[in-house]
């Protein structure tokens, strides 16, 4: 996602790296960088203008402390530093400020008017937008608006019934009379939210205006939405400003972000509307659609990940008492192939094996590595767990060569495949053990922490070397040999 301005920005700090006085002719270099970078992304050209003067003015009228106080510490901090916060902070004011806000509290039901051209996923976002209200506790209804697309209807049932969501279609009648009378059906039915998914076009044309302003007439929704694909580049800069103009936009949800290696809308329509970006949907599951947060954006951007938004994500899908109890579990050492099992069903539930990487701060100085993991990574890992019989996964230090066998062939996989794996997860498993003895008292604190104690990413190869770590169980036996062989020399003189 974004990896166009990513490069971009890393251009920039590398040219700044090391140097202890920065001339302008650094900053112009570095700004050169970034302003290639955003062009090429498909950001629009004022945006881009306006974005880079006001870094390089700030730059060069900064006094660099080279030592600052955090948390009571003295910390040395150099240019380089001082410049990425700058363009962090005017990235996080390109972009925000943050308005995740809906307009639900002033009727007895309450409209949301999904607008858009034909292909930017608004049937999809109308349904992942009505599970993210239903989860905040309210009654939504969706409404089938959109009688020309072949199947539209029947998806937004499809999709109703998967989320177990009312869906409320009258094809006979007109969109306007449709969202009109879905108010009365939504209040019979008890809900107290409709959400029109309305029909797009493949060009913003007068009839389809026309007909959004009817509907707008009609049912008087609080707010309105356009859903943006944020692959169709600067052209969405176009459209959002034509809607805005003829309907008075409340906000925007863009899609296929994580699709895009440019994302420049994500950085041009805020600014030139002047409407919030609401949501940002990533991927086709319906849980995948996030509160966009600017400052998450701006520091995955810059290279630095995004530790907020993985901790949201890890709360959404776990228990935290359970969570808690498996930690503890986990730094005893006593974790089995199930409970592995059930980690990598977490990862599944958090999203692709990408997004999740994205969102942490690899690297030196936070920057991002080009670390792969191929979520079919997880599959050939399941694979494997699942051949095991029940005894074998509760009992891992069974496995026996004939059982190592067995298993490579009931999963398909080779035989060194399962001897990495199990390999792996010895390892990781000493590493805890000796982890938890050493934390003592403080295992507790550290369980809160959740399931994230368990090295995942390492057991599929993608964040730990493949060589054999050193445990600190093992760093004791070999500090207790030393001492026993010291002992012995001393009784043998």
């Amino acid at each position: 996602m974004l990896e166009m301005i990513t490069e971009g920005f890393k251009k920039a700090q590398l040219r700044l790296t090391g140097k202890t006085i920065i001339q302008e002719r650094h900053i112009e270099e570095a700004i050169r960088d970034i302003r290639v970078s955003l062009l090429e992304a498909d950001v629009e050209f004022h945006v881009v203008k306006g974005f880079t003067e006001r870094v390089k003015a700030k730059a060069l009228g900064e006094i660099v402390q080279t030592r600052v106080s955090h948390a009571g510490k003295k910390l040395k901090v150099g240019p380089q530093e001082h410049f990425i916060k700058i363009c962090y902070d005017e990235l996080v004011s390109l972009m925000g400020p943050v308005d995740t806000s809906l307009d639900l509290g002033n009727r007895e039901v309450n409209a949301v008017m999904m607008v858009g051209l034909q292909g930017s996923g608004k049937t999809t976002t109308t349904a992942k937008l009505a599970r993210h209200l239903k989860e905040k506790g309210k009654k939504p209804m969706m409404v089938a608006a959109d009688v020309y697309r072949p199947a539209a209807i029947e998806q937004l049932k499809v999709l109703g019934k998967k989320l177990d969501i009312p869906v409320f279609s009258a094809p006979a009648k007109t969109p306007p009379e449709i969202c009109r009378d879905s108010l009365e059906a939504a209040q019979f039915k008890g809900c107290d939210v409709v959400i029109f998914d309305t029909a797009g076009r493949t060009i913003v044309d007068e009839a389809l205006m026309r007909e959004l302003e009817d509907i707008k007439t009609a049912a008087r929704p609080e707010n309105i939405l356009l859903v943006v694909d944020a692959m169709i580049g600067q052209e969405s800069v176009n459209i959002a400003r034509e809607f805005d103009r003829r309907l008075d936009m409340t906000g925007f949800i863009l899609t296929k972000l994580d699709g895009d290696a440019r994302g420049g809308a994500a950085l041009s329509i805020k600014e030139v509307t002047k409407k919030p970006i609401k949501f940002v949907g990533m991927g086709e599951a319906l849980d995948r659609l996030e509160e966009f947060r600017p400052d998450g954006l701006a520091s995955r951007i810059l290279g630095y990940g995004d530790i907020v938004g993985l901790v949201k994500d890890f709360e959404n899908v776990v228990d935290e008492k359970k969570a808690e109890e498996e930690a503890e579990k986990i730094l005893k050492g006593d974790f089995t192939f199930n409970d592995f099992v059930k980690q990598l069903k977490i990862i599944k539930r958090m999203g692709p094996l990408a997004d999740i990487l994205e969102k942490l701060p690899l690297g030196a100085g936070g920057m991002q590595q080009d670390v792969k993991v191929d979520d079919r990574e997880l599959t050939w890992v399941e694979a494997i767990i699942m051949s095991m019989t029940p005894y074998e996964r509760d009992h891992p230090d069974c496995l026996d060569d004939s059982r190592i066998d067995r298993i490579a062939k009931g999963s398909g996989q080779s035989r060194s495949k399962v001897m990495e794996l199990i390999q792996r997860f010895s390892t990781m498993r000493s590493i805890m053990k000796g982890l938890g003895k050493g934390l003592g008292g403080k295992k507790k604190a550290l369980a809160k922490i959740g399931m994230g104690d368990m090295d995942v990413a390492g057991l599929l190869g993608g964040a730990i070397p493949k060589q054999k770590k050193t445990s600190l169980v093992d760093l004791k036996k070999k500090k207790t040999k030393r001492k026993m062989a010291k002992k012995a020399r001393k009784k043998n003189r």
